[in-house]
């Protein structure tokens, strides 16, 4: 192919171009805009709505009222952009729809996270700040989004959980309730006093400011296990208070049980050999050669 001839081809689409666009440059300016101010316009609402939102309503609903203000400011600038451009509103409505449904039927899985996100806000199985268990994840709940949930784990793990991991599995709420039990397990030896171990570790649960007194800390026999008899303590305590309250209710129980006496076995087994006849055993001099 001749050179000179498509670059005589290449100024003449370039010229064609140029005409084209000039007369149009004002709205196409005024588009990119509208367009820009409308994005700003979707973030700064969406910070608004979080400040706003803050101190009178239930966190849980912040996040996701905030992405549907977003979300609906960008639609309608999107709307608003090319109707500037001069395409029919009408044209532009049932391109949405076509658009939709294409998209409903592509993104079925984000569909279902939408729908477990307002199932979640609904029923209320948790809420923002609340340490909760599900889907194979655990933490702290930070926000509950339109499309997922952010969870923070104690050990300082960011994790985005889609919602419906969420909503079709059992969720273990550890920080709904008010009050929490406390259930330890204590080994004594076989030859110790039992009922004095359990007044002990009744005492030692009785006396923590931390427990509760209705309902009262109990104390029984749960195991005669193979080398210790297993004492279990079981107190009800303010759900704040759960791990500090374990801890030293675990140490001190073992401290007050050795300073009375009584001993925490260790796991043992005894072994009795028996020789067989005519083998040798025990006290018996090996068969010397003859």
């Amino acid at each position: 192919m001749d050179m000179a001839k498509l670059d005589i081809q290449i100024e003449a689409l370039a010229d064609q171009l140029i005409a084209w666009a000039l007369p149009k440059l004002p709205t196409l300016a005024g588009a990119v805009l509208v367009l820009i101010v409308g994005w700003w316009l979707a973030g700064w609402a969406n910070r608004a709505i979080r400040s706003l939102l803050a101190r009178h309503i239930d966190q849980t609903l912040i996040g996701v009222l905030a992405s549907v203000v977003r979300y609906t400011i960008i639609i309608v600038v999107l709307v608003a952009v090319l109707a500037q451009l001069g395409i029919q509103t009408t044209s532009i409505l049932a391109a949405l729809g076509a658009v939709g449904l294409a998209v409903a039927l592509a993104m079925q899985g984000t569909l279902s996270n939408i729908a477990a996100g307002l199932m979640l806000l609904w029923l209320r199985p948790f809420r923002v700040g609340e340490f909760i268990e599900g889907g194979g994840v655990m933490g702290t709940v930070k926000e509950l989004g339109l499309f997922a949930c952010e969870l923070h784990s104690w050990d300082g793990i960011y994790q985005f959980v889609p919602n419906s991991q969420l909503w079709n599995t059992r969720i273990v709420n550890y920080t709904r309730l008010s009050t929490r039990l406390v259930d330890l397990k204590f080994g004594v030896s076989y030859s110790d006093d039992v009922a004095k171990g359990k007044e002990i570790l009744l005492r030692l649960a009785t006396e923590d400011s931390r427990t509760l007194k209705d309902p009262e800390p109990y104390v029984f026999v749960d195991e005669l296990g193979d080398s210790a008899v297993v004492l279990r303590l079981r107190c009800m305590v303010p759900n704040d208070d759960y791990w500090p309250a374990r801890r030293a209710l675990t140490e001190h129980g073992k401290r007050v049980l050795e300073a009375a006496g009584l001993s925490i076995p260790y796991p043992q087994r005894d072994v009795h050999y028996k020789p067989e006849p005519g083998s040798e055993g025990p006290g018996q001099p090996a068969p010397r050669a003859a």
